[in-house]
């Protein structure tokens, strides 16, 4: 992994010269953002694979739900029709789970990059990217001079948050939390699964400020992607709706 490491902490320095005659001091910082960008652009057609995924589990619910109710008290049966249905659907149960568990190496081989110390001795404006929260905290307090660029990203982060909060209940509503039978703790699950969302305040607090950098970018990225992602399904079945009616 220390090489690719090193790769990517290359491909951030040369970024961070390009990027010099804009940002000055900055420019590091800023090359950390763009290049998540690239990445998180690079890695979209995964994106789009897991959003299809999942708008298939949605377009089926309805189908599975009637199912659990019809074979409620023949589980083998329950699981042959659910199984029909997956086939003659052309769906597969894990649509849409496959292509996240792809994205995992490349987002773990970015936090790796900016958690280490390779982006020690750049600074965000009067923070620098190898420091943390607490550092900020020591050195200036809540409203000093670093203490100021976390309270930017965390007041950006828990927009971010807010908004996937409730795009994910929206989620869970439309598509409930099961493969055609009951699923065990699924009640809690829905419950818990969108407050995961302001998770990444804390994340942010707790790691170098150039890591947060990357988290913040992934996630406001992650969430404008699915926004976008979504909408485009919305409005082609706002589409052929106004085709039926005419």
């Amino acid at each position: 992994m220390s090489d690719f490491l090193s790769v990517f902490a290359s491909l951030v320095e040369w970024l961070a010269e390009l990027l010099q005659p804009l940002f000055a001091t900055t420019a590091t910082a800023a090359a950390i953002v763009l290049f998540t960008l690239l990445v998180r652009l690079a890695i979209h057609p995964l994106s789009r694979a897991s959003a299809r995924g999942q708008k298939a589990r949605t377009r089926i619910a309805p189908q599975l739900a009637a199912l659990r109710k019809k074979h409620a008290k023949n589980p083998e049966r329950l699981r042959k029709a659910v199984t029909e249905l997956h086939a003659r659907e052309k769906v597969s149960p894990f649509a849409g789970i496959l292509p996240a568990l792809c994205q995992a190496p490349a987002f773990l081989l970015m936090y790796h990059l900016f958690a280490g110390d390779r982006m020690a001795g750049h600074t965000l404006f009067a923070a620098p990217l190898g420091d943390r929260w607490a550092d900020a905290l020591g050195d200036g307090g809540v409203f000093g001079p670093a203490g100021a660029v976390y309270l930017v990203l965390f007041a950006l982060v828990a927009a971010v948050a807010t908004f996937t909060y409730r795009s994910t209940k929206r989620q869970l509503a439309a598509q409930p939390l099961d493969l055609g039978q009951p699923t065990p703790g699924a009640g809690a699950i829905t419950k818990v699964m969108p407050l995961l969302s302001f998770a990444t305040l804390i994340t942010v607090a707790v790691i170098p400020l150039a890591a947060a950098l990357y988290v913040v970018t992934s996630t406001t990225w992650a969430a404008a992607e699915r926004a976008f992602l979504f909408r485009e399904r919305e409005e082609k079945g706002g589409a052929k709706a106004v085709a039926t009616r005419a």
